[in-house]
């Protein structure tokens, strides 16, 4: 997936109430940017780090600029946007980059299902087989080459899995895909240490049936899509 315009680079000051983030761009001048990320973003909100930021073009907007991309202490550039991943996955399903989503007819996006009122990432569908209910999940946090998720507790990942082996015991498919915003990681795995109950119920939804799979992507200013899996630690 292409950027639909250039990306802006700026070099961060602060990130601050979830959504917000002061930046300096080229010419000096300090704006205020939107931060399309709910995580603590652990790694990727360094101040003095070089981000890069798209332009929505959009004036009703209290805050035009969007952060997209950021830069690790070590150099590597992270994708921060989470609401790009679906759109990501549904590409790598469709171009054939995801092997093991392949031979259904219909992808639907965000449909409401479960016994928690939730949706659906995507929910793949084909005569004759049974339905798969895929939950895309973003990750930034990777530590010395390992991807983890969560970067901070999620009581809402946490529901996502009882939603998952949920449809498991009614006789549908269900995946969880970790998709690795950044090109460092060799390995996905829950963190443990920063949301211990995500993590046992990960491994309770891999023993009952879910597919968990993990996806690193190529990302740079221009271009940002699913590269290859990666192996799990359950």
């Amino acid at each position: 997936m292409k950027f639909p315009s250039p990306l802006i680079p700026a070099t961060l000051i602060r990130r601050y109430k979830r959504f917000l983030a002061d930046v300096i761009l080229p010419n000096g001048e300090e704006v205020t940017v939107h931060t399309p990320n709910t995580g603590a973003m652990l790694g990727c909100a360094e101040p003095g780090s070089r981000i890069w930021l798209h332009d929505t073009a959009n004036p009703k907007r209290k805050y035009p600029l969007a952060w997209e991309l950021s830069t690790s202490t070590e150099g590597v550039i992270i994708g921060v946007n989470t609401h790009l991943v679906n759109r990501l996955v549904q590409e790598g399903i469709e171009n054939g980059v995801i092997e093991g989503l392949q031979g259904y007819r219909a992808i639907r996006q965000e449909v409401r299902y479960g016994e928690e009122n939730s949706r659906i990432d995507l929910l793949l569908q084909h005569p004759g087989r049974a339905d798969c209910y895929v939950e895309i999940k973003s990750v930034t946090l990777v530590r010395n080459g390992v991807a983890a998720f969560p970067d901070a507790v999620s009581q809402r990942g946490t529901r996502h899995l009882r939603e998952l082996m949920s449809q498991v015991r009614k006789g549908d498919r269900a995946v969880l895909l970790f998709c690795v915003q950044r090109e460092d990681a060799d390995s996905m795995e829950a963190a443990a240490d920063i949301d211990p109950v995500y993590a046992a119920t990960l491994r309770q939804a891999f023993e009952q049936g879910v597919e968990i799979m993990a996806y690193r992507v190529s990302v740079n200013p221009g271009e940002i899509r699913l590269q290859h899996a990666l192996p799990v630690r359950c």
